[in-house]
């Protein structure tokens, strides 16, 4: 069985946690916050690392855009 994504919505507050204003965040309590695993939040830090991504978010990132950069694929 597939594991579930994140929603967009979730994606872009771990964005804001790990890299935002409050800084130092750790991946677990990012985790506890979003209501996943740990290794969840890790794999998507990865993924974030991998599309070159950093937080803020230029404007033109549309929910449809960040999906493609992270998974490489657009929304159907």
């Amino acid at each position: 069985m597939p594991k579930k994504r994140l929603t967009m919505r979730q994606i872009r507050e771990l964005l804001r946690l790990k890299y935002g204003d409050e800084k130092a965040v750790s991946d677990r309590a990012i985790a506890v916050r979003l209501g996943v695993a740990r290794s969840t939040v890790q794999d998507y830090l990865a993924r974030v690392a991998k599309a070159g991504l950093s937080w803020p978010l230029p404007e033109a990132i549309t929910d449809a855009v960040l999906d493609e950069r992270l998974f490489g694929r657009p929304v159907t």
